[in-house]
């Protein structure tokens, strides 16, 4: 068949909203799960470790450690038993793929940097200072403590 007819009718199977997050967020994926005749959402919450595919075949891992232990899911992108897809912190990663968590144990393993936004808060000290103009700055005049009673009463 003709890729171009492919990818029309697998337009009409997608999420209706795109997810948005990446690899290195924390994230909680919302799931439908059937007991019987009941339909329940259960969460499943930890750090994206890696995206694969492309159009319906799209698919995330997610991690977290459970009870000592590394569990890992993978879940479609578009499929309608996922409900939702939140973030809940962005990570910071220079890597497509965080195997590399695999490897680690207590905090060490769901540790990936968060995004910081642009401002000042990441400068330094020092720098801040030297950016202030030196008229602004008010000299510091200092009274001995006696005269400073003396002046309240």
């Amino acid at each position: 068949m003709n890729q171009a007819l492919l990818d029309k009718i697998e337009s009409e199977q997608f999420r209706k909203e795109p997810a948005n997050f990446n690899v290195g967020d924390s994230v909680r994926v919302h799931t439908k799960v059937v007991e019987g005749d009941k339909e329940r959402i259960q969460v499943f919450s930890g750090v994206v470790i890696g995206r694969r595919g492309r159009g319906l075949n799209a698919t995330f891992t997610v991690r977290r450690i459970s009870y000592g232990e590394g569990v890992e899911r993978v879940f479609p992108l578009h499929s309608p038993r996922v409900d939702k897809v939140e973030v809940e912190r962005e990570g910071k990663v220079r890597r497509a793929k965080l195997t590399y968590l695999r490897k680690r144990l207590g905090k060490r393993a769901t540790l990936v940097k968060e995004k910081e936004g642009r401002g000042t808060h990441g400068a330094t000290p020092a720098a801040t200072v030297a950016a202030t103009p030196v008229a602004a700055v008010q000299p510091v005049v200092a009274e001995p403590v006696g005269a400073v009673a003396a002046e309240a009463k």
